[in-house]
């Protein structure tokens, strides 16, 4: 497999779960169904998104095999590593194989306090441990630590990196990536995780976007990517300022935690468009609360596409 398969829309899927904190298989399925009908190029299971940190081994591996089996090939499944040092990244990245991913995706350790000397040790032994293509995750909200360019420029090269999932909202940092990636003749695939701003980003050179808000509006993001790719930017920026409005969803929380007011709120949408029986967020993560709901419901409303 090379890395041009990794282009495109590639949402980082939600992880449906029952009033018991189960993981809702035949939801999830439904979901992945929507997700690949929309047009999206590709998916990411046990991503940030997918609420990864919340859910044991078991659960991951039930999610990993439901979207595998959904997808049926269709598109390619991205699936996520994440998990304290490089012995236990790797260790999820064999079950994940075993499972039919087609690419792992790891930050950098987790809790371990590791310099960047370290860290490439780290991406090169979880490289060795899978045939499977790597993409690094850069999200320092998360793992409190940002991945240099040049560090993620050579691991390309080195052949040891397939990609970049880049979600650190650092646009000058990634329009860098870009430019030191295209520089050193494209080793990398370099995605964005930046919803509000994919337009710019596909028009700086990124290869594709990963858009947790891909959940709730995946043909939204398809007609953006289509008319990026067309060259029409103007349709494109259009768009973008209509998904803009529509990411308003996750300012509704205050006060509440990220993983509330990002998650529960694509959450809370995709429940309130009739895609998901429950908005039921992973323990001890709660719910939004009525009113919110409420000012969500009517965001969706106001700015999606009107429904068939």
């Amino acid at each position: 497999m090379t890395t041009t398969r990794f282009r495109g829309i590639i949402p980082p899927v939600i992880t449906p779960l029952t009033t018991g904190g189960e993981v809702d298989t035949t939801t999830l399925t439904a979901v992945v169904e929507h997700l690949v009908t929309e047009g999206v190029h590709g998916v990411f299971a046990l991503g940030s998104t997918g609420e990864v940190a919340y859910l044991d081994d078991a659960q991951r591996d039930v999610v990993v095999r439901t979207v595998v089996a959904a997808v049926a090939g269709r598109v390619p499944v991205l699936v996520g590593a994440i998990d304290t040092t490089s012995g236990r990244v790797a260790q999820a990245a064999r079950r994940a194989a075993e499972a039919g991913a087609d690419a792992i995706v790891a930050t950098a350790p987790l809790y371990a306090i590791n310099d960047m000397a370290e860290i490439e040790r780290h991406f090169r032994a979880v490289a060795a441990a899978t045939e499977l293509p790597l993409f690094a995750y850069d999200i320092p909200v998360r793992v409190r630590t940002k991945l240099p360019a040049d560090l993620l420029v050579r691991l390309g090269s080195d052949g040891v990196l397939a990609g970049v999932k880049d979600s650190s909202g650092d646009d000058v940092g990634f329009r860098r990536l870009v430019a030191a990636n295209a520089a050193a003749g494209s080793p990398l695939a370099v995605l964005t995780g930046h919803e509000v701003v994919v337009d710019g980003m596909l028009l700086l050179g990124a290869d594709g976007v990963v858009p947790g808000l891909g959940n709730v509006d995946p043909g939204g993001y398809a007609r953006l990517w289509q008319a990026a790719q067309a060259g029409d930017w103007t349709r494109a920026r259009e768009e973008q300022d209509r998904l803009a409005a529509l990411f308003e969803i996750v300012f509704q929380a205050q006060g509440r935690s990220g993983d509330a007011s990002g998650v529960g709120a694509f959450k809370t949408a995709m429940h309130h468009l009739g895609l998901i029986p429950s908005a039921t967020m992973a323990f001890p993560v709660e719910p939004l609360d009525g009113a919110t709901t409420a000012r969500v419901a009517a965001i969706v409303d106001a700015t999606m596409p009107a429904r068939v």
